[in-house]
């Protein structure tokens, strides 16, 4: 399974998507969408953890696209507290999403290159989450 990386508006590393590509091992993906999700099981808004991932994938030709990748976290306090989307790259529609609003995901790009280094690190060196993929 080749996933494309190259010329997209943000770093995306070839370590990132031959993560991505090891994790979807075997699997014959025959369908036409991917979507990964990341779970810490202890996470939750009153003892904190590892953020929830979302990761789609969608085939072009012979190879999949990123479509978007979003990091979830819990806002408020109690049981008021909200899973939100905390950053959220959306490279299909090319838009960059956190707390304080919606911008040209080029802007983005720093805090990509951030938060991918630390989502590799939780994945696979910490072992950090549960991974389940689902196909459309």
């Amino acid at each position: 399974m080749d996933i494309n990386y190259k010329n997209l508006a943000l770093p995306v590393s070839q370590r990132f998507t031959a993560a991505l590509t090891e994790e979807l091992g075997d699997m014959s993906v025959s369908n036409s969408a991917v979507t990964l999700n990341f779970r810490d099981p202890s996470y939750s808004a009153e003892t904190g953890g590892f953020h929830p991932v979302e990761i789609r994938l969608e085939r072009r030709g012979d190879a999949f696209d990123i479509i978007y990748i979003t990091d979830f976290a819990y806002i408020g306090i109690g049981p008021f507290a909200e899973l939100v989307k905390e950053l959220d790259f959306d490279f299909q529609s090319g838009v960059f999403q956190n707390l304080h609003g919606i911008f040209p995901i080029e802007t983005g790009y720093d805090l990509y290159r951030i938060w991918e280094g630390n989502f590799l690190h939780y994945w696979r060196e910490l072992s950090a989450f549960q991974v389940s993929v689902s196909e459309e």
